[in-house]
């Protein structure tokens, strides 16, 4: 899904490459309790796929909007995925 060197930020952080981004996803899966719900989505081929999902859950602030945004191989694998506060 990933390519060996994508790069994740999420949070202002970056994480790059699969043995990073591994240790992100660990870590985040069990910071907080939280439900994903998708409210949109787009594409461009300038932005790539952008899928925008609100987060409700124990973490600070218990509700956040969230854009996804994908950016893909020649292979159609992962490269980048930038998350970020909608509107940002």
């Amino acid at each position: 899904m990933f390519t060996e060197d994508a790069a994740v930020t999420d949070d202002g952080r970056d994480h790059v490459g699969i043995a990073s981004i591994r240790d992100w996803l660990d870590r985040e899966a069990s910071e907080y309790t939280y439900t994903t719900t998708v409210v949109g989505a787009s594409s461009s081929p300038t932005d790539g796929a952008v899928v925008t999902t609100r987060l409700e859950g124990d973490f600070p602030g218990g509700v956040v909007d969230l854009d996804y945004r994908f950016g893909l191989d020649e292979q159609g694998r992962l490269r980048r995925l930038v998350i970020e506060p909608t509107g940002t």
